[in-house]
């Protein structure tokens, strides 16, 4: 990855992180704002809720104290104290809700019996004596379920003993909740319903009063049923977050208010519920603009970054184009300072690096040559110092006996002649060796066998290996290896300079093993011996020119071999320990295909 990416990825990711903590952060706040405003709204409309409950109550628990304490119904009771027939009074409970605004009002004998009944007369007769179960009657008002002719209603009630002569009346009397609730005034997207459990079980959500739905009416009855059930069996208010709509993509708060009815029975419970729809499009306001301004934050910061990336890597990259032409071997490679920053330093430093570079490579190759040199002279120095002596003494010897012995001269000159023929013949052997090395010629490349060039110089050496008291035993080990690409000459020599060299390892005899393998795309030729083997340090200067282990060696045979593999774009290496043998390893390439 380059520096330029990682720029941009840095600046893209930081804008992108800060926006996505900024986003979230003003969600959260604004999460928490709406929650505290939606307690507020909730329990403000509780509060009013109660306070008309309330108010309601004591204007119906005020209509039926009027009545009890009238007149008439005074003469009513002590009517009916005497045992008088019930039928006279059958519409008195009419008159008497219609004059305190009463949608209920029955009129009850002590037993329970309806003696009058102002919102459902046909119950003339009747039995209604759940209220004669609680000895403790209560004076204000209370829900309960209330039986009309169009079926089961909640209502708010009031109950009023009225006692003559003995005998007790019961006045059982109420309104509609329709009034509480009409007077409820909830703030947009708040719905006010009422949950009602009559004892016949029939229970259902139902409005009431009038309508104050925002947003919310599709709530799922089956969803509330576990906050009903717990606000009912706890008797406490409770609240849940409801998902409610076609695609259940909207939320809603909602909270369970259990309301007390007659003998602590819960009768009905409040439901108020707080729709989510203005915090939720708030959110995805926030978060589509915060989206944005991350997307054009990001934009802003690429396009800054990637002016800034340019002045920042045009250089460095000067720089890595430099260091590569000076890999190359283009040491005369300058790159021009384009600031006064670090970056210009750095390359007014590489400027000064390079120039010191050319110098010291300037003044190494000098001393290299020098020293080369120095090495040729003195290889060549012994070299001819070993046959330039016996011609110096054969000379001296010529003289001494020309001037001693004149008679004797045809016979040393004749075997002095021949001493000197053979050391002049040493001399052009080893100027032959030097000319040799100094003049390799380029390998001409074709397809080689490697396996039969090795069967042909294993057999070249059949003889000279089985020759003698010190018996070498070849070992062939050829792995059918594909074509490489060389010259078959310079390969031979290669071969043959290596067998060599093993032949002079081993002057008591041993194995010469010559294997072929293929190693990925590159052939292996490994030729080893049993012979005294090298030290570590004898292996590292071992391909070093005119350094040899030999007595009567030139140290040219093996950097031949050497060059031969370098210019066949190969490998050589060796591997050998004292007294255990050593083994050369040649890889070069196969024939592409």
């Amino acid at each position: 990855m380059s520096l330029k990416t990682k720029l941009f990825l840095l600046v893209g990711l930081s804008i992108a992180a800060s926006v996505g903590a900024v986003a979230w952060l003003i969600e959260e706040r604004a999460h928490e704002s709406f929650r505290r405003i939606e307690e507020e709204r909730t329990a403000g409309l509780v509060n009013q809720f109660r306070r008309e409950f309330d108010h309601e109550g004591q204007e119906i628990a005020r209509g039926m104290e009027t009545i009890a304490t009238s007149d008439s119904m005074l003469r009513s009771a002590i009517e009916l104290s005497g045992g008088s027939d019930y039928a006279p009074h059958v519409n008195d409970a009419a008159g008497y809700a219609s004059a305190q605004r009463l949608d209920f009002l029955d009129l009850i004998a002590a037993d329970g019996t309806i003696i009058s009944s102002a919102h459902w007369p046909a119950r003339f007769g009747f039995k209604q004596r759940w209220f004669l179960d609680n000895p403790s009657q209560p004076q204000q008002a209370f829900l309960r379920q209330v039986e009309t002719a169009q079926g089961s209603t909640l209502a708010l009630l009031c109950l009023r003993p009225v006692r003559a002569l003995g005998t007790t009346i019961y006045l059982l009397g109420g309104r509609k909740l329709d009034a509480v609730m009409a007077s409820l005034s909830p703030p947009p997207g708040m719905r006010v319903s009422i949950y009602s459990a009559p004892e016949d079980g029939s229970a259902g959500i139902v409005s009431i009063g009038k309508e104050t739905a925002a947003g919310n009416d599709n709530l799922d009855q089956n969803k509330l049923t576990p906050l009903i059930e717990q606000a009912i069996n706890l008797r406490s208010e409770n609240s849940g977050t409801i998902e409610y709509g076609a695609a259940h993509d909207q939320e809603a708060i909602v909270h369970a208010i259990p309301l007390a009815g007659y003998a602590d029975r819960v009768p009905a419970v409040l439901l108020v519920s707080n729709s989510l729809e203005q915090e939720q499009g708030l959110e995805r306001r926030i978060r589509n603009v915060s989206l944005i301004i991350a997307a054009l934050g990001v934009l802003v910061g690429v396009t800054i970054s990637g002016v800034l990336a340019a002045r920042l890597t045009r250089p460095i990259n000067e720089l890595a184009e430099a260091a590569a032409d000076i890999a190359k071997g283009r040491w005369d490679v300058q790159v021009e300072p384009r600031s006064q920053d670090e970056v210009g330093r750095l390359a007014t430093a590489f400027n000064r690096m390079t120039e010191e570079i050319v110098a010291q490579r300037d003044r190494l190759v000098q001393s290299e040559r020098v020293a080369a040199w120095r090495e040729l002279a003195r290889r060549l120095a012994h070299e001819l110092k070993n046959p330039l002596f016996p011609l110096q003494i054969t000379v001296e010897n010529l003289l001494r006996a020309r001037e001693n012995t004149p008679q004797q001269f045809d016979e040393v000159f004749r075997e002095s002649t021949a001493t000197l023929l053979e050391e002049i013949a040493n001399l052009k052997n080893i100027i032959a060796r030097f000319s040799d090395f100094s003049k390799m010629p380029a390998p001409q490349f074709q397809n080689v066998d490697l396996d039969e060039l090795v069967r042909s110089v294993a057999q070249l050496f059949q003889s000279q290996l089985s020759s003698g008291p010190a018996r070498i035993e070849p070992e062939l080990e050829l792995g059918s290896v594909p074509p490489v690409s060389g010259d078959p000459v310079l390969l031979r020599r290669v071969v043959e300079n290596l067998v060599l060299n093993a032949i002079d390892a081993m002057p008591q005899g041993g194995r010469l093993a010559f294997r072929t393998s293929v190693n990925h795309r590159s052939a292996v030729l490994e030729i080893s011996d049993t012979g005294s083997g090298l030290t570590p340090e004898e292996c590292q200067r071992l391909f070093t020119p005119y350094y040899t282990t030999r007595q009567h060696g030139t140290g040219l045979g093996l950097a031949i071999v050497q060059s031969v593999v370098s210019d066949h774009h190969g490998k050589i290496s060796v591997t050998s320990a004292k007294n255990a043998g050593t083994t050369f390893r040649v890889e070069l390439p196969l024939v592409s295909t």
